[in-house]
């Protein structure tokens, strides 16, 4: 038996690139890429350098894509026609019976069958009679029967089955490929392989009719579209239509196994706009608010949840300080990279994190500083974050209640209901229906997954949250969430410190003048004091919120009084403390010191003095012209209007480096006690408002008059 291979097995990328073979490209650049992307060169027995002039590279043909190795096995002799010659091996034959259509191997086994009859029979009536009697019970010609066997002839039992197949589906057709011109080809794929995804009937058309008005030969419709399927792959053609979305639908998705994880080991949370209308105290009309919800990874409960108006920091910081009260520190944490999630305050020093501007001195989030590590999913995919699949029963058993019939709005812009807008609830019931929703999906059982194998979300999470080691929050972690940060400079004077126009400050704070530090605080009450902390996580101290008080208020101002009377006492006592040796004593043991008499250095080089040069005996004077009284006068005027425009000095223009000197300078009389005018206070107090001011003053407390130029 022979094994059926193609006249040409080895290929150079050139002769790849214009054999015109499906799934190759057509340049000689092409095939060596496919070449290289597929790593053909790591398989020793099928490529080779190519002797002879010119070298290179050459590959055998089962390196070739399956449709193109398909080719070049049709253009080879098929088994009817070179029965002559020898028959298939046995690999060759199944793998082309495996490619059969049920139909053509339902009657190969039915051949096999009647064959096993007749050898059943040989043994006691002979094989002619046997051949007989099958052939009269089967219905079938004896000849025919005579002929399988032929087929079989030589042949091992268990592989007749494919030599058995009926040889018409192996034979060559017989038909004239139709001709037409390449360009017309480049045309219609240029034409429908684009993203603006045209019909292929449209793009036929146009190719068709640039063809002929070029006089070159086209295909018919039906054959340009099978030639299209034949030579460019669906996964290509789906790629320049769809571009990089339709090429993921192409590929299986990722499969994660969640059942090697354990309770709070992760979670990942997500921001959802409810399908409701809200009505929100302060604003007129409806909104639909937004839901930030922490999800358990391992059992897909939703452990934490806030409302607000639209995805923000503080709501996400609120979420989690619930998630890490209620059942602990998680060990790691998935996002995506959404602004209420990759912002300094939660998210700050993480090394992927690729929002907003990056800065060396940037403090670490809250997430860093308890040990969670921070994996970022991938941008509008929905699929690499578990809970969308719990968003998608909120819009349908959480936004479809019917305590908020009339309020439903659809999910999506043309599915609107008829009663839209019709009606709006009120905040307090809509977070009352929220919660209740979210323990219900929480409790029901029947859960699919394959953590949960039928148990609800909260049985499946109670169950290894009883025998997971958890993390809990110490009391000096607690202010790290429950907390938003800035950076801010102290003051370079008193170290005080100014934060959203609230003023902050405590005596030590002074040991810390000009420093920058981390300042953390409530969002929702600022007046409660600020904790500071080092860029590094470092905690300094606690700092109070300055009450302002009123102009004329003689008892706030008594207090104040006293309190700088304390400080000061406090200071002197201080002071002395710290200075046991007087500046009296100091100075009469400086006067006490030997004073050494300096010896005069003597000159070893003198430079003489330069000779003074006499002025001449005689002068001569110059001959002065004569000049009429007319040309003296115009001469006059024009020296004088030269004169006058001489003595009006020239004002350079002023530079922001000489408008902040301006301004520091003002500022410095008016705390001086000195006088300011009017005008100058006017300007001084707009000008302390612009971003030239700030930007300035920061130059300056940074690099002091040198960073003013």
């Amino acid at each position: 038996m022979t094994r059926i291979t193609p006249q040409q097995e080895w290929w150079t990328a050139g002769e790849l690139a214009a054999s015109g073979l499906p799934d190759l490209p057509s340049t000689q650049q092409g095939a060596d890429a496919l070449a290289k992307r597929l790593d053909w060169r790591a398989h020793p027995q099928f490529a080779r350098r190519r002797a002879g002039r010119g070298g290179g590279w050459e590959y055998h043909w089962k390196l070739l894509p399956s449709r193109a190795q398909a080719a070049l096995l049709r253009s080879v002799a098929t088994p009817a026609e070179s029965a002559d010659a020898g028959r298939m091996d046995r690999g060759a034959a199944w793998a082309w019976f495996d490619g059969l259509p049920a139909p053509v191997k339902d009657e190969a086994r039915d051949r096999l069958r009647i064959i096993q009859l007749v050898e059943a029979l040989q043994g006691a009536l002979g094989k002619f009679m046997a051949v007989e009697t099958i052939a009269r019970n089967e219905k079938k010609a004896a000849r025919t029967i005579w002929n399988w066997f032929e087929m079989i002839g030589c042949v091992d039992e268990a592989d007749r089955l494919p030599y058995l197949a009926p040889r018409h589906r192996a034979a060559k057709p017989r038909r004239e490929r139709a001709q037409c011109s390449p360009q017309f080809l480049d045309w219609l794929k240029a034409d429908y392989l684009r993203l603006a995804g045209p019909s292929f009937n449209s793009s036929y058309e146009r190719a068709a009719k640039l063809a002929k008005a070029h006089g070159l030969g086209v295909l018919t419709l039906r054959t340009a579209r099978r030639w299209m399927e034949e030579n460019v792959p669906r996964v290509t053609q789906i790629f320049a239509r769809e571009g990089e979305k339709g090429l993921a639908r192409c590929f299986p998705p990722q499969i994660r196994d969640r059942t090697q994880l354990e309770a709070m080991e992760a979670v990942n949370a997500d921001c959802h706009k409810i399908d409701v209308f809200v009505q929100w105290p302060g604003i007129d009309k409806p909104v639909r608010p937004q839901i930030v919800a922490f999800q358990d990874l391992y059992s897909g409960k939703i452990l934490s949840w806030r409302v607000d108006l639209d995805p923000n920091k503080v709501a996400v910081m609120s979420a989690l300080g619930e998630l890490v009260e209620a059942f602990g520190v998680p060990r790691h944490c998935l996002f995506d990279n959404g602004r209420e999630f990759a912002n300094k305050w939660l998210t700050g020093g993480a090394p992927t994190r690729f929002r907003f501007k990056v800065r060396a001195d940037d403090p670490l989030g809250v997430l860093p500083m308890l040990g969670i590590k921070v994996h970022w999913a991938t941008p509008g995919h929905g699929q690499a974050k578990p809970i969308e699949r719990g968003f998608r029963d909120f819009a349908d058993r959480i936004a479809k209640d019917p305590r908020f019939a009339g309020a439903y709005v659809g999910n999506r812009p043309d599915a609107k209901p008829e009663d839209y807008g019709s009606r709006a609830v009120a905040l307090e019931d809509f977070l009352t229906v929220l919660d209740e929703g979210i323990r219900d999906h929480n409790a029901r059982q029947g859960r699919l997954s394959d953590t949960a194998r039928g148990r609800s979300f909260d049985d499946t999470f109670a169950e290894s949250y009883a025998r997971a080691p958890i993390r809990k929050a110490t009391p000096e972690q607690h202010r790290l969430w429950l907390m938003g940060q800035e950076v801010r400079k102290l003051n370079a004077n008193h170290g005080g410190l100014l934060l959203f126009k609230n003023g902050y400050w405590s005596d030590w704070m002074n040991e810390h003048a000009g420093r920058r530090v981390v300042a953390r605080f409530d969002p929702e009450n600022l007046h409660s004091g600020v904790f500071l902390y080092t860029p590094e996580g470092e905690f300094l101290g606690q700092a109070e919120c300055r009450e302002k008080v009123g102009f004329f208020d003689m008892v706030g101002a008594k207090l104040h009084q006293r309190q700088q009377r304390l400080r000061r006492k406090a200071e002197k006592q201080l002071l002395e403390a710290m200075r046991p040796v007087g500046v009296g004593h100091l100075a009469d043991a400086l006067n006490a010191l030997d004073r050494p008499e300096t010896p005069l250095v003597e000159a070893k080089v003198v430079e003489m003095a330069p000779v003074r040069r006499q002025r001449p005996v005689f002068e001569r004077e110059m001959p002065v012209p004569e000049v009429s009284d007319e040309l003296e006068e115009r001469r006059a005027g024009v020296l004088l209007s030269f004169r006058q425009a001489e003595a009006q000095p020239i004002e350079p223009e002023e530079t922001p480096a000489d408008r902040f000197r301006r301004a520091i300078d003002i500022l410095g009389r008016s705390e001086a006690g000195l006088p300011v005018g009017s005008a100058e206070a006017d300007w001084v107090g707009i000008y302390q408002n612009t971003p030239e001011f700030t930007r300035q003053r920061m130059l300056f407390e940074d690099f002091g008059e040198e960073g003013l130029g």
